[in-house]
């Protein structure tokens, strides 16, 4: 990994700081990722909010990267939407501070990111898509519903093994105001810290 993201991971990243409330919020999620390492099975994980281009991208990106962390083998993360928007500038840019090497792949109305933790690691692949779409899986994954819109939005999710509500309030509240990049790094830090949390956990 690239050193100024390993030092936000040893510097900001603090599992002891999750309360209990969210450890029981987490705890499904736990165990769905337990019982798929513990079987030798692949782990498919669909981060699921309405646009796609904040909070599940968020989830995406650090659940990959706590899995690479703890050394948890075969996990594939994925984001979706209810419908398909763009992934918002923010997000990156937050990522960028962060550690990662973001760059665009494709520049359009909805662009494509390759979002690196490595050299030498294939990058996460980040754009706006519905959950649905062809380049997330069909079948024996589980869906993470990270808004309470989409959890409420969609009763139903075809292929999913399992289907798991861990939400996290919307950091675009504070779009357009001088609180945003403050907001985003904690919004971040936060799915960041509870990611880690989740693979703390998993076992081998």
């Amino acid at each position: 990994m690239y050193q100024k993201l390993i030092e936000f991971i040893n510097n900001k990243i603090d599992v002891h700081s999750i309360s209990e409330e969210r450890k029981t919020t987490l705890q499904p999620l736990i165990d769905f990722v337990q019982q798929k390492a513990s079987n030798g099975q692949d782990i498919n994980l669909n981060f699921i909010c309405t646009h796609n281009s904040r909070r599940s991208h968020l989830s995406q990106v650090w659940a990959q990267i706590a899995s690479t962390h703890f050394n948890i083998s075969n996990v594939y993360c994925y984001s979706g939407g209810t419908e398909e928007t763009a992934l918002f500038p923010k997000v990156a840019e937050t990522l960028t501070e962060q550690g990662f090497n973001i760059f665009k792949i494709a520049d359009t109305n909805n662009p494509f990111y390759a979002i690196k933790y490595s050299d030498n690691a294939l990058p996460i692949i980040g754009f706006s898509k519905k959950y649905d779409s062809p380049f997330n899986p069909v079948s024996a994954f589980t869906a993470i519903m990270t808004c309470s819109q989409a959890d409420g939005g969609c009763p139903f999710i075809a292929g999913a093994e399992k289907r798991i509500p861990i939400t996290f309030e919307d950091p675009k509240i504070s779009d357009n105001t001088p609180e945003q990049s403050k907001v985003y790094a904690e919004r971040s830090l936060q799915i960041a810290t509870e990611m880690f949390y989740v693979f703390s956990k998993v076992s081998q």
